[in-house]
């Protein structure tokens, strides 16, 4: 893990692919960024002023930027901004394909945790209402970079709503993606965060550089666009 910024009220990480950030399934041993963080920095359990707070999630398969609060006071105003979608995530993804568009908003409803795979799917009965803006940043030979900010919160919503509009993420084979490309994960990455610091009430922006496995193959389609 490496730390992007520490505090007394936050404390931002670039959060590896592979890491849940709770316990992921049965394997209740197995580790997890919260219990990693609450050996070094405090369980607020224990009544301590300082610990380690969650206040929202990336998936394992995700990487990047993810902020922890470090006080019951920074978690409640951390709470308030992503409940009111204050809150900018900007989100970086390799997809499939050539999209006809530069820039598209995704608006299909959303239902999580459908099945026994825990997938969410498009439902326009029953779906809550969501939104993604989508931009593409490089397109390249049968693939292309986007760029993802979501508008809401809901369970892989970057992941379906990418599929739904026809450019599944790279390397997702659970929403519907063929090609992985030397990927072993969603091409997924988590590239900012801007919020308001819940002490200074300034606005923030944290950034993590793209991860090797991600980083690797935007140099191949690279060189494959070059040819």
């Amino acid at each position: 893990m490496k730390i992007l910024h520490l505090d007394e009220h936050i404390l931002i990480l670039d959060k590896p692919a592979g890491l849940p950030v709770l316990p992921d399934g049965w394997d209740k041993d197995a580790p997890y960024l919260v219990k990693m963080l609450e050996a070094e920095y405090g369980n607020p359990s224990t009544g301590s002023g300082q610990g380690i707070w969650i206040v929202h999630r990336l998936d394992k398969v995700t990487s990047g930027v993810i902020v922890f609060a470090r006080t019951a006071e920074a978690h409640r105003s951390l709470n308030i901004q992503f409940e009111k979608h204050e809150v900018k995530k900007i989100y970086h993804a390799l997809a499939e394909g050539s999209p006809r568009w530069d820039e598209h908003t995704a608006r299909h409803p959303l239902r999580v945790n459908v099945g026994h795979k825990h997938r969410t799917v498009v439902d326009n009965r029953d779906g809550k209402p969501s939104a993604t803006h989508f931009r593409v940043l490089e397109r390249y030979d049968g693939f292309c970079l986007l760029e993802a900010i979501p508008e809401t919160g809901r369970t892989h919503q970057v992941r379906v709503h990418a599929a739904e509009l026809g450019h599944p993420l790279l390397a997702d084979s659970v929403y519907g993606s063929r090609a992985e490309r030397g990927l072993a994960r969603p091409a997924l990455h988590a590239r900012s965060l801007t919020f308001t610091h819940p002490a200074s009430g300034e606005s923030v922006t944290f950034s993590a550089d793209y991860p090797e496995d991600f980083a690797s193959v935007i140099r191949n389609l690279t060189r494959d666009k070059q040819r």
